[in-house]
C-alpha cells in the first residue's frame, strides 16, 4: 500500500473516530445547558448571534436550527483565510442541493462589505457570507485568531472545532459530514 493511501485512510479512521467520540460527548452533555459565556468547545451549545449578509439581510444561527451548519470565522487579509476559501467553495458546492446544510462565512474585516464583497464576487463564492467588522460574534465564540471552523449538528451543538486553514474539499470531510446530515436530530 503506498504512502499516499495509508495516510489517506488513517485520516479517514481518524474523522470517523472523531465523530463517534463526539456523538458520545454530545449524549453525555445534553443534559448540561451551557451558557454562552462560557468558552466554546466541542459538545456545548453553539451561541446564538444575528449579523447581515454582504447583501444587507439579517442572519441569525437560531434560524438554522435543524439544519448541519458549518461556520467559519476569516479575513480578506488573512492569506491562510484565501488559501482555505476554494476549498470551501468546493465543500459547499457537493452540499448545496442539500436544504439541511448551511455555510457561513463571517468576515472580521473593519471595513465590511466595503472590501468583502467585491472579494467575494471576483472569486465567485456562493456560500452565505456575513460581516462582524466589531468581531463580537468572534468574541462570543473565543476564537483565537483566522481562519477558524466550527461545524454545528441540527441540535445547535459544536461537534467540531478546527484551528487554522484546511483542505475542506477532502472526501474525508465529505464523508464524515453527510454522516452528520444523515443522522437524525436529538
Amino acid at each position: 500500500m503506498n504512502r499516499r493511501l495509508r495516510v489517506s485512510l488513517l485520516g479517514a479512521a481518524l474523522v470517523l473516530a472523531a465523530v463517534f467520540v463526539l456523538v458520545l460527548m454530545r449524549e453525555r452533555q445534553r443534559r448540561q445547558p451551557v451558557s454562552v459565556a462560557d468558552t466554546v468547545a466541542t459538545g456545548k451549545l453553539a451561541g446564538d448571534f444575528k449579523l447581515t449578509d454582504i447583501e444587507g439581510r439579517s442572519v441569525s444561527l437560531a434560524s438554522l436550527r435543524g439544519k448541519v451548519v458549518f461556520l467559519n470565522f476569516w479575513a480578506t487579509w488573512c492569506a491562510p483565510c484565501l488559501t482555505e476559501m476554494p476549498s470551501m467553495e468546493k465543500l459547499y458546492d457537493a452540499f448545496a442541493e442539500r436544504s439541511d446544510f448551511a455555510m457561513l462565512a463571517v468576515s472580521q474585516d473593519a471595513k465590511g462589505a466595503a472590501v468583502v464583497l467585491p472579494y467575494v464576487r471576483k472569486h465567485g463564492y456562493h456560500f452565505e457570507v456575513l460581516l462582524d467588522p466589531q468581531s463580537k460574534v468572534a468574541e462570543s465564540y473565543d476564537i483565537t485568531g483566522v481562519p477558524e471552523t466550527f461545524i454545528i449538528d441540527r441540535d445547535g451543538r459544536i461537534v467540531a472545532h478546527h484551528l487554522g486553514a484546511f483542505d475542506w474539499a477532502r472526501q474525508d470531510v465529505r464523508e464524515a459530514l453527510r454522516e452528520l446530515l444523515d443522522a437524525k436530530a436529538g
